[in-house]
């Protein structure tokens, strides 16, 4: 189990992070979310032990020292996977996985980093120098390198940020799925949506140096405390209740996203078209309602100035703002 204890630190006078508290099970996949400069990196370094902080950071009751304690910083059973990939650019992509892989079993070795290439998905490019390999592929090198020794924890930050997109969705599956079958507990920043819906246990939003909301993300994506956690997933509305309710006259806001707004032959709630962006499966129309700005998903274009009707679940609107 991985546990942190009021961990707080600060580059300068401002924290960066301010007593956080969470504890997580061994093989838990963790997402850590939110606006760039609100921390996560900060997170990881300070559990890898790169930074110092007064609170208390334990692995299996084991405390984790920082960098005041610890000539070289890090701990064996830990990996940690930074966006700069730190390769060694004159060796070969196979060279650079089994780079702190013993020789003394040669074979095993060699089938290791075989093992590892085709996680990544570089089998291919086994024996093709680092410094010739594109940055997506550097980087999927410095994953598999991250896995050789196998370690206990692996924290991982923005590791998918340099790979193409037809290629992460597969590499994702395939990594996530590794990680669970050898019961390797992961730890993600990102900002990518993906990562944090799709393969995450469990999300941790980071706001204002604070855990500003933890859950699954399936319930942090159906029940979004504010507009600012529901962002984090996509695009979102924050709409004024009086301009889709009828009897209401305060300033409350509902937070929707634009699925969950259909078009609609019959409604008291109309909107002006004002644009729409093609999605591929579907359009984003951008609608004016009562002078504030709604997005909605539709599956057929629509042209400027177009009076639509608009629907949303009452039990819905209910059920956001309880």
């Amino acid at each position: 189990m991985l546990k942190l204890q009021n961990v707080s630190f600060a580059y300068d006078k401002e924290p960066v992070l301010k007593n956080i508290n969470f504890s997580l099970e061994k093989g838990q996949n963790i997402s850590i979310i939110g606006q760039s400069g609100c921390g996560k990196s900060t997170l990881l370094k300070l559990i890898y032990g790169l930074l110092h902080t007064d609170g208390k950071i334990f692995w299996n009751e084991k405390e984790l020292l920082g960098p005041n304690f610890n000539l070289v910083p890090g701990e064996p059973f830990i990996k940690y996977l930074a966006q700069d990939f730190d390769l060694m650019l004159p060796l070969t992509a196979a060279e650079n996985v089994g780079k702190h892989l013993s020789n003394f079993y040669p074979i095993k070795k060699k089938r290791r980093i075989k093992d590892l290439l085709e996680v990544v998905e570089m089998g291919d490019l086994a024996n093709k120098k680092a410094k010739l390999l594109s940055g997506g592929q550097q980087q999927r090198i410095a994953l598999a390198r991250a896995l050789a020794k196998e370690p206990e924890i692996l924290l991982l930050d923005e590791p998918f940020s340099h790979i193409d997109h037809f290629r992460k969705n597969n590499l994702r599956r395939r990594l996530f799925s590794y990680l669970k079958e050898k019961e390797i507990t992961c730890i993600i920043a990102t900002h990518d949506s993906t990562d944090a819906l799709s393969f995450a246990d469990r999300t941790f939003v980071l706001k204002n140096a604070r855990i500003y909301a933890d859950g699954s993300p399936e319930d942090l994506y159906r029940n979004p405390p504010n507009k600012y956690v529901a962002s984090l997933f996509g695009d979102v509305n924050h709409i004024m209740l009086k301009n889709i309710l009828q009897n209401e006259k305060g300033r409350k806001r509902v937070v929707l996203y634009p699925h969950e707004i259909q078009i609609t032959e019959n409604s008291k709630i109309q909107a002006i078209v004002k644009k729409s962006y093609f999605k591929g499966e579907s359009f984003l129309i951008e609608a004016e309602l009562n002078g504030e700005k709604v997005l909605i998903d539709h599956q057929e274009d629509l042209k400027k100035g177009t009076v639509i009707n608009l629907k949303i679940s009452d039990s819905l609107i209910n059920e956001r703002i309880k």
